[in-house]
């Protein structure tokens, strides 16, 4: 078994849904939770506050700085996620495909890093 992070992107500043249209959303987002959580690959999920209340904690330095804001500037920000525990990467990829249909949102799928793995080693096998 292996770790995935199902990442849900967001445009910051797109309109929010018609009411009707978010409540489907919801609805769907609890049933495809309900659905991991059966089948046993339910880790952890949730949803995240926008990035402009973010703050940026930076200690790589002499002293922490703090900085009100999201760290990077960009329109596309992560709006929640999903940690979850499947076989491999094509079951991680269908579950993706469900929680994509469920938030109507694009859902981004990327693997935990292992013991055994390093980025250099992962980067390498991905470029095949």
């Amino acid at each position: 078994m292996a770790e995935y992070l199902l990442s849900v992107h967001m445009v910051e500043g797109a309109p929010m849904p018609e009411p009707d249209e978010m409540q489907q959303m919801f609805e769907g987002v609890a049933a495809f939770n309900a659905e991991l959580q059966e089948a046993g690959a339910w880790v952890f999920a949730g949803g995240l506050m926008p990035p402009d209340i973010a703050t940026v904690v930076d200690a790589s330095g002499s002293e922490v700085v703090m900085t009100d804001g999201p760290f990077a500037e960009t329109k596309e920000v992560i709006g929640g996620f999903w940690v979850i525990d499947v076989a491999d990467l094509d079951a991680a990829l269908a579950w993706a495909a469900k929680g994509s249909a469920a938030c109507h949102d694009p859902v981004e799928v990327r693997p935990f890093q292992t013991e055994d793995d390093s980025p250099e080693a992962a980067w390498a096998e991905h470029q095949g």
